[in-house]
């Protein structure tokens, strides 16, 4: 599950190629975690920062710069991945599968994976084929982290304010799915959602009640 890049890229193999990788959606009681892998392009705008640092308004107005001078895709797991592999398990996929489309759509391979966080999908995930390096805040550090930052925080409340729209009890265009109270009164009233993790503790104690 990804998302394709806007424009086709052409890169030379003397080109230093490296990918951003960052991810949206760890700890929410419901939906996908959402990753997304970036190349910066010389064009790229600036200001560029962890998605949680800066205000939905300024996003929203960095989200389509990254698109339009960048290359970038995305790579979901959803939420039945979620609760099989769990959280950690699932964002590595996520990664993965990032990385995967953006190396398709690129037609050439990074010479590093910069992830933000402390460990990297290599010798977790199968498929992982990449030199990677973990950063430890490197959505604030490195720029083109930033960019995936903003990319998947963006995309995945895109996806949590339109399920909103067939389970409009939660709150999910404002709580994006996380453990608000909002939310939890709403679980405990209403039950359970297909998008809810089954596998995580608060929704857990309401299956056994």
């Amino acid at each position: 599950m990804s998302a394709t890049i806007t424009q086709p890229a052409t890169f030379a193999k003397s080109d230093h190629i490296v990918i951003g990788v960052d991810e949206a959606g760890r700890g929410p009681l419901a939906g996908p975690v959402v990753a997304a892998a970036c190349v910066l392009g010389p064009n790229a705008p600036a200001g560029l920062d962890d998605s949680k640092k800066l205000s939905a308004r300024r996003r929203a107005v960095l989200e389509p710069q990254i698109h339009d001078s960048s290359q970038w895709a995305l790579g979901l797991a959803a939420v039945d991945e979620i609760d099989a592999l769990n959280i950690f398990g699932a964002t590595m996929l996520a990664m993965t599968r990032a990385v995967t489309a953006l190396c398709d759509l690129l037609g050439a391979e990074p010479d590093q994976v910069l992830i933000d966080g402390n460990k990297t999908p290599l010798g977790r995930v199968p498929e992982w084929r990449w030199k990677a390096r973990a950063i430890v805040g490197g959505d604030g550090i490195e720029p083109c982290i930033s960019a995936a930052s903003i990319l998947a925080k963006e995309h995945r409340d895109r996806l949590m304010r339109a399920a909103a729209l067939d389970h409009p009890f939660f709150g999910w265009e404002r709580n994006m799915g996380y453990g608000t109270a909002e939310h939890l009164a709403a679980l405990r009233k209403h039950g359970l959602t297909p998008l809810h993790r089954r596998s995580f503790a608060p929704v857990v104690q309401l299956v056994l009640i």
